[in-house]
C-alpha cells in the first residue's frame, strides 16, 4: 500500500500558527488529522490540513464528529512522518491552541511513539477570547461552537484546518476589540518570535 505524503507546509515568517488536532478515540494520543493556520504579517492566512494514520481504533463517537475513519486514513502518514515534517516549522513560531486538549494530544502522540517532548511556545485562544468578549461568560461561553455564532465566523466545526483558521480568526478579532497587538493579547513579551530573528 502507498502512503500519501506529508502535504507541503505554508512559506514563513508568520506571526503565529493556530493548531488544532482531531482524535480517533478517546485516546488523546490516537491524531487522525493535524490541521494549522499560518497567520503572516499582514493577516493573511495560509491553512494547512493531513490526515493521519493513528494506527488505533476508531470510536464511532469521534467518527461521527468529524467524518474520518479507518477507511479515510488508509493511505495517509502516521504521526512520526507527519510531526517530522511538521516541528521545524512549529519550533519557530508561537503556537495558538482553542483549550488545552491540542497540546495535550500532541504530547501524548510524542509519548505514545518515543518521540522527544516537543519544546514549543503556546498560548490558548479560550483565555484569549475570555479577556476580549467577558460577556460570554455565562452566555454562550467561549467554545469555538458559540463564537462562531457570536463573531460571525464561517468554518466547519471539526475539521482540524478549519478549526485552526477559527481559532486564528478569533484572535485576529481580539487584537481589533482590545486594541493590542498579539504578543500583549497572548502573553508572549520576553518569548522571541524565532521567526521574525531569522527574516
Amino acid at each position: 500500500m502507498d502512503i500519501r505524503p506529508v502535504p507541503a507546509l505554508p512559506d514563513g515568517p508568520f506571526r503565529f500558527i493556530a493548531l488544532d488536532v482531531e482524535t480517533a478515540c478517546s485516546d488523546s494520543a490516537s491524531l487522525c488529522q493535524i490541521g494549522l493556520a499560518c497567520v503572516a504579517p499582514e493577516g493573511r492566512i495560509a491553512g494547512w490540513s493531513c490526515l493521519i494514520d493513528p494506527e488505533t481504533r476508531f470510536d464511532r463517537f469521534n467518527s461521527e464528529l468529524h467524518g474520518i475513519d479507518a477507511r479515510a486514513v488508509a493511505e495517509a502518514p502516521r504521526f512520526p512522518e507527519a510531526w517530522e515534517a511538521l516541528l521545524p516549522l512549529l519550533r519557530v513560531h508561537h503556537l495558538v491552541q482553542h483549550s488545552n486538549f491540542d497540546r495535550r494530544a500532541i504530547e501524548a502522540a510524542c509519548k505514545a511513539y518515543r518521540l522527544s517532548a516537543p519544546d514549543l511556545s503556546w498560548s490558548d485562544s479560550v483565555k484569549i477570547a475570555r479577556r476580549a468578549w467577558p460577556e460570554f461568560r455565562g452566555n454562550g461561553g467561549h467554545g469555538l461552537g458559540h463564537l462562531k455564532t457570536a463573531l460571525g465566523l464561517e468554518f466547519d466545526h471539526h475539521d482540524a484546518g478549519e478549526d485552526a483558521r477559527a481559532a486564528a480568526e478569533v484572535v485576529l478579532k481580539a487584537e481589533t476589540r482590545l486594541g493590542l497587538g498579539f504578543e500583549e493579547i497572548a502573553g508572549t513579551r520576553g518569548k522571541a518570535q524565532m521567526s521574525f530573528l531569522l527574516g
